[in-house]
């Protein structure tokens, strides 16, 4: 399982990593190697401002779907598209080119209340 230090993590297996002010947001590798081949990713709606939990898109793969929440609030400024014409890039680039959104961070101290990246790593040791 790889964990990028520079990240917070939710505990629904969301990773935000910010740049500039602004949340870049993206599922995390445990999350893409539970969920297997991702082969759908839902539309990220530009524009929208979300509370932190809400569901921000959708996934599925050949195992299951799953709702994708955003672990911050703030206004969806870009969403990749990129990644729902290719929805492999979540499992070969989970932390690159597989993320799903930038938000404007509404609350910046949200960001308090997520893992970091050691207590992650210990919230999914198995």
């Amino acid at each position: 399982m790889k964990i990028q230090n520079d990240a917070r993590y939710a505990k629904s297996d969301e990773w935000v990593r910010v740049e500039g002010g602004v949340a870049v947001v993206g599922v995390s590798d445990y999350a893409q190697g539970k969920l297997g081949d991702v082969v759908f990713v839902g539309d990220v709606v530009v524009g929208s401002t979300l509370k932190a939990g809400d569901i921000l898109t959708s996934v599925e793969s050949v195992k299951a779907a799953s709702d994708i929440y955003t672990p911050v609030s703030g206004k969806v400024l870009e969403a990749n598209h990129e990644v729902t014409a290719k929805p492999e890039l979540i499992n070969s680039d989970a932390f690159g080119a597989g993320w799903l959104a930038k938000i404007e961070l509404s609350n910046p101290d949200e960001l308090n209340g997520l893992m970091s990246a050691t207590d992650y790593a210990e919230y999914r040791k198995e």
